[in-house]
Formats: C-alpha cells, sequence, structure tokens
C-alpha cells in the first residue's frame, strides 16, 4: 500500500495530508492532530491534487483525522493574519480584490467538490470535533459514519463569515433548510445521536469501531459493478436537486440503456 509517485510528497506534508492506495480504495487522512487537524490553503491544494491525480482504478475514497478529532476547521492563523507559511490568510483573499478573490476562494473549493463526482463512492469517517471546513469536508462525501464522540458544528456564521467550501448544498439535501439555517445561525454542537437522527450521519458507532465500520461499507459499496455505481449516484443528485419528475425518468432510463448496453457486451465478451 502506498501513495502514488505522482504526488508529490512535500505538497502532501505541506498540506498536512497523507494518502494511501489500497487497489481500488484510497485513504486520505488529516494529519495535522497536534492542531486538531486544522486546515490551511495548503490542505485544500493538496486534496484537489489528489483528486486531480488518483487513477480511475480508485473508485473509493475514505477520508480521516488523525489524533482526538477529524478536523477542527481553519487554523487559526487565517484569522490573525499571522503568517501560516506563507500561504493566503482572510485578509489576503479582500486584498485582492473581487475578482481575484472569488477565483482563490474557488481554488479552495476544488479541494472539496471533486469529492461529490459520482465517478467515486467517497466515506467520511468522523470523531470528535468536525467544525467549519472540517465538517463541509465530512458533508462533501456520500456517506458519514460518525463515532460516538463526534461534535459537527458550523462555526462560520458565529466568525461573521460564510460556509464558503460547498457545504451549504448537501446540508440542506441532508437536512431541509429551516435545520440547516438552525445549525448554521446558531453555530451549536451537533453531537452524534442528533447527527443520526437528523440524517447528518449515515450510522453511528462507538469509537473503537470507526474504522471496523467504515471497511464493512467500503466492501458493500465495492461490490456492484463500477458503472451501476456511479450511474446511481448520478441519479440520486440529480433527484436530490430537485429534478422534474419527468426529467428524472428520462435520465433513469438513459442511465438503464447505457447500463443494459453494457452488461450485454458483458455478457458477449465470456
Amino acid at each position: 500500500m502506498s501513495a502514488p509517485t505522482a504526488i508529490d510528497a512535500d505538497l502532501l506534508e505541506r498540506g498536512g495530508v497523507r494518502l494511501v492506495v489500497d487497489g481500488a480504495r484510497a485513504t486520505i487522512t488529516l494529519d495535522r492532530p497536534d492542531v486538531l487537524n486544522a486546515q490551511t490553503p495548503s490542505t485544500w491544494v493538496a486534496l484537489r491534487t489528489i483528486g486531480e491525480q488518483l487513477g480511475p482504478d480508485v473508485r473509493l475514497v475514505v477520508v480521516r483525522g488523525s489524533g482526538r478529532a477529524f478536523s477542527a476547521g481553519l487554523d487559526r492563523r487565517m484569522f490573525t493574519g499571522e503568517p501560516v507559511d506563507g500561504e493566503p490568510g482572510l485578509a489576503e483573499i479582500t486584498r485582492r480584490g473581487p475578482e481575484e478573490g472569488a477565483a482563490l476562494i474557488a481554488e479552495f473549493q476544488r479541494g472539496f467538490s471533486w469529492l461529490r463526482d459520482p465517478s467515486r463512492v467517497t466515506i467520511a469517517a468522523v470523531h470528535g470535533h468536525a467544525i467549519g471546513a472540517g465538517f463541509q469536508l465530512a458533508l462533501a462525501c456520500d456517506f458519514r459514519v460518525a463515532a460516538d464522540d463526534v461534535q459537527f458544528c458550523m462555526a462560520e456564521t458565529g466568525l461573521g463569515l460564510v460556509p464558503d467550501l460547498g457545504g451549504t448544498q448537501p446540508l440542506v439535501r441532508l437536512v431541509g433548510y429551516s435545520r440547516a439555517a438552525d445549525i448554521c445561525l446558531t453555530g451549536r454542537r451537533v453531537g452524534a445521536e442528533e447527527a443520526h437522527r437528523i440524517g447528518l450521519a449515515n450510522t453511528v458507532v462507538p469509537r473503537e469501531d470507526l474504522d471496523e465500520a467504515v471497511d464493512t461499507l467500503a466492501a458493500a459499496v465495492l461490490r456492484p459493478l463500477p458503472g451501476a455505481v456511479t450511474e446511481t449516484l448520478a441519479l440520486l443528485a440529480s433527484a436530490a436537486d430537485g429534478a422534474a419528475e419527468e426529467e428524472q425518468l428520462a435520465a433513469e432510463r438513459t442511465a438503464q440503456l447505457r447500463r443494459l448496453a453494457e452488461l450485454a457486451a458483458l455478457a458477449g465478451g465470456r
């Protein structure tokens, strides 16, 4: 098991990220446990690069955190103006002006957005704090397997900011507008029991069972043919985004015809 050599090891280290690829599964670990896996722009560059360079044989990605937390959000130095190894803090985004600032945020967002691509199944293994950017990283994944010590929190509004790493749409998809507004505007902590009850977490397990639960889910979602998984995820995303009934039915027909054609080709090649 090893990270693909095409991905710069120094880039991963700067981002505080480890990558292990084992056949069809890749595991991404946020690895700054001394600061509860706080994220910097280099974290997002590393995540984006992984998404761009993982081979097509990787069908499943697990995202996890080392130490006591999944991720406690942004590195605090980004708020204070203190240099973060030469990386742009929040003040630098403003200094660049509206167009360049928006382009910079768009680059940050790409670190998370690839996790929603239906070409791969993505699982967040979440324990401890999942705050702000950490919460949004978990939301970017198809599944969230949570430990019983998890604490989800969208802290941005309390800091005078907004969630801007792609977290608003999946949050509303999962829990609805009213609950999403409550979670975002109050900045309160959502624990394991509530997360499971309202649909934030697919399942909740004791902390010591988290890895086993993720492995079990990973094995289950890798079992179907890749094309069936990709097509189904795309259909579900379309439905969640409010596709009209006739549009959704047409998408289902088209996807099924592609599946039947591939199955026929596989059968003919025996």
